[in-house]
């Protein structure tokens, strides 16, 4: 124990003990070290899904701190009041944190910030969630990159410090503040009986992320780029919803990727660009908050997308029964286990809001709701990007066909298999679990016939097209 004054760690999306910056400079510091996760609006704001995994990350942690002598400490309210209220409660000296770049995070960090700075309290944030501060990114004329390739040409050769170890241990306060307990809060109520279905293929916390990381290095980045569309495969890192809530830091993943290219692996560049595509849509939504709420291009305010959320194309898409067996077998997949594969929410968008012509922000709410992996950079930016209102080169052309889609990147139906229970005789565990997942209230069964499409390739296609064609941008 020591008599030193207290830091407090104030724990967010940063759910790891290594290559934690704010962490080890709190160690560093020389006395008590006391971690508080405080549940504020940017909490309780969360869709049911990323907050039941949220929930699932903390208890994995806070055991994870227990093991270093540690532990968490639990509060709800608005930060401008918890955070002062815990400094004066324990007497603390600094207050530092990990950095947050959407909107409402920076808000309140700064209003927490200048609360402490003018009680006299140290308040300090790091780096650590990205691998390049967006405003350290510029174009040469001293802007920021509104188009991808660009902005990876211009980080890709930059260095990124090796990540650092968790520390051995964490110095522990002589007297803890009082604490919430995690099952009172019931941060996963609103996944009702849906919760058990994804628990089956969720794996929370930062020793699964990295010996997950282990196995994609070792088995798949070398056929990544080759395979990574593939539907039915399991060929990508499944990072993301670990990134998402800070189990592992992005400059693990980094370094990863670095090893593998300089080892030869094929896949390995493509992977460090697809890493660099999440920094794009954090740099975007960094420097143009508008990407999270409004048409990233302006000039898109005009187009007619349908935005009643009452129309049966809504609730045929929100429910996996547009009839449209790729993009049913997709959104399923993301009812059973809280995620989709990429190449499949591109394909998912596209029909929502290309051939059924419904606002792009219709989906990107229901994506917030339902994904474990959900990010408001990467959700919006991809949004965006499909429906033609984003940073993309080609918006006017883009439309998915979603059964050429499949022939290609799913041509032996596996993946539709795996996920569709309707017509097989013996369907799949996971085609079950759908029906196990979604609400009761929907009133769906296996034995149900599978609808006709609710809006066809072609048709979709032609409307899409006739809209975008008559409209000026």
């Amino acid at each position: 124990m020591s008599e030193q004054p207290p830091v407090l760690v104030w724990i967010r999306r940063d759910l790891r003990l290594s290559d934690h910056a704010a962490l080890t400079a709190a160690v560093a510091c020389g006395g008590p070290v006391i971690p508080v996760f405080l549940r504020d609006h940017t909490v309780d704001d969360l869709g049911a899904a990323p907050k039941w995994r949220l929930e699932q990350g903390l208890r994995v942690f806070a055991k994870a701190l227990e093991d270093k002598g540690s532990r968490l400490i639990l509060r709800a309210g608005p930060a401008r009041e918890v955070i002062p209220a815990l400094v004066a409660a324990t007497g603390a000296r600094a207050v530092y944190w990990m950095r947050a770049y959407d909107p409402a995070s920076v808000e309140r960090d700064t209003d927490v910030k200048s609360a402490l700075k003018e009680a006299g309290i140290e308040a300090r944030s790091f780096a650590g969630h990205l691998l390049f501060e967006p405003w350290d990114v510029e174009t040469q004329q001293g802007g920021y990159y509104k188009v991808y390739s660009p902005m990876w040409r211009a980080v890709k050769d930059r260095e990124v410090p090796e990540p650092t170890a968790a520390p051995a241990h964490l110095p522990a306060s002589a007297t803890w503040p009082d604490s919430a307990a995690l099952d009172d809060w019931q941060l996963g109520a609103a996944m009702n009986r849906g919760a058990a279905v994804l628990a089956k293929h969720v794996q929370p916390g930062e020793a699964a992320a990295q010996a997950k990381l282990g196995q994609f290095a070792a088995h798949r980045i070398d056929a990544y780029k080759q395979d990574r569309d593939l539907l039915a495969e399991d060929a990508t890192s499944g990072m993301s919803e670990y990134l998402s809530l800070g189990e592992i830091s992005p400059a693990r993943l980094w370094h990863v990727g670095l090893r593998a290219k300089a080892e030869g692996k094929a896949g390995a560049e493509h992977f460090l660009k697809e890493l660099v595509w999440r920094e794009f849509s954090y740099h975007l939504m960094w420097h143009t908050p508008r990407l999270l709420t409004d048409n990233w291009r302006e000039e898109w305010g005009g187009f007619p997308w349908r935005t009643d959320r009452r129309l049966r194309e809504v609730t045929a898409w929100q429910q996996a029964r547009t009839g449209m067996a790729v993009v049913d077998a997709a959104l399923r997949e993301m009812y059973v286990t809280g995620r989709m594969h990429n190449r499949a929410r591109m394909i998912v968008a596209s029909y929502l809001t290309k051939h059924m012509m419904i606002h792009w922000k219709i989906g990107l709410d229901w994506f917030e709701d339902c994904l474990v992996d959900w990010d408001p950079a990467s959700n919006a930016l991809g949004w965006q990007w499909v429906a033609g209102s984003g940073p993309d080169a080609a918006p006017y052309f883009r439309v998915f066909n979603p059964e050429t889609q499949q022939k290609k990147f799913d041509p032996d139906n596996a993946y539709l298999k795996r996920w569709l229970a309707e017509g097989q005789r013996t369907p799949p565990q996971t085609a079950l679990d759908y029906f196990e997942a979604v609400p009761r209230s929907w009133g769906l069964s296996p034995q149900d016939p599978y609808p006709r499409p609710i809006v066809g390739t072609d048709e979709g296609r032609q409307a899409a097209l006739h809209a975008y064609e008559t409209r000026e941008f």
